[in-house]
């Protein structure tokens, strides 16, 4: 019976194991104890603690700090081999770096959760990485002279490079104001094709009057005059623009055949309105106080 159960428990200790990783797989920014328990509820304490344990000796899982909970998360093998080799500073710096994902994180912040006191050993470990292509430094929007870091093979997010109005830092105002131009000519031409065909209909003259946000990016996209990709999402900005200007109005349109309540979903559409007043040449200049 003994030696039954010395050949059983190493197989019972081996599906924890497995249990554990495949959680970690599914649930990538981390797990508790509690989430463990609850998923292997068949197992008990000391059980799981051996197979955390295990797992944390041969560098399958990390531990992440989450407020006052502690997270079990999976270990990148890639992530590991770019760093192999280095010194317990470097991959920590590392490790800060890519939980930073790819809105970056300051040299600030990166020496204060790592604790390295002393700036010139941060920007040689900093240098080091970036060297060996594995961060790369990004000038952030929001502050121009500072950079923040992120693993080289990311793509930064919209909040530091401001998306596809901004190069090199830089507000490129003259390209907001030809798509803001073209967005607006287009709406107006769909005004006066709605009310050539539908002269003696009103109600369908005005339906046929508004544009989605897709309507129009594939109308700007078709003209040729964007050297980058634009999204839906950046002509709704556009269009906002237009509706502040008060050169156009939003409204939506239901979409689907059943009701509200089973799905129904609602789209934005715009359409050119014409001001109710002009605005004088005064309130059109710049203050000049802004940037």
């Amino acid at each position: 019976m003994a030696a039954l159960t010395i050949k059983n428990e190493p197989a019972e200790e081996l599906d924890i194991d497995s249990k554990i990783i495949e959680l970690c797989s599914q649930n990538p920014k981390g797990i508790s104890d509690d989430f463990i328990k609850q998923a292997i509820s068949q197992s008990d304490i000391q059980q799981r603690v051996s197979a955390v344990n295990r797992l944390l000796s041969v560098n399958k899982i990390e531990i992440l700090q989450s407020g006052a909970k502690l997270l079990y998360r999976l270990k990148d093998p890639d992530a590991l081999s770019q760093v192999k080799g280095a010194d317990t500073e470097e991959k920590i710096v590392f490790q800060i770096i890519r939980d930073a994902q790819n809105k970056g994180i300051w040299t600030r912040d990166i020496r204060i959760k790592s604790n390295l006191k002393n700036i010139q050993v941060l920007n040689k470990i900093l240098k080091n990485l970036e060297s060996k292509k594995i961060i790369k430094a990004v000038r952030s929007v929001n502050a121009s002279k500072k950079k923040v870091y992120m693993l080289y093979n990311l793509q930064p997010d919209q909040s530091v490079t401001g998306g596809p109005w901004y190069s090199a830092s830089e507000f490129e105002s003259e390209f907001v104001e030809i798509l803001n131009a073209q967005a607006h000519k287009f709406l107006q031409q769909r005004a006066v094709d709605a009310n050539k065909v539908y002269a003696d209909d009103p109600w369908t003259r005005l339906q046929a009057s508004y544009a989605s946000a897709e309507d129009v990016l594939k109308y700007i996209t078709n003209l040729g005059i964007s050297k980058v990709n634009l999204s839906v999402k950046d002509m709704e900005s556009i269009l906002d623009t237009l509706i502040f200007d008060g050169k156009a109005e939003l409204s939506a349109r239901t979409t689907g055949s059943s009701g509200l309540s089973t799905g129904e979903s609602s789209l934005k559409i715009y359409r050119a309105v014409k001001p109710l007043t002009e605005t004088s040449g005064f309130v059109r200049t710049p203050c000049g106080v802004c940037p």
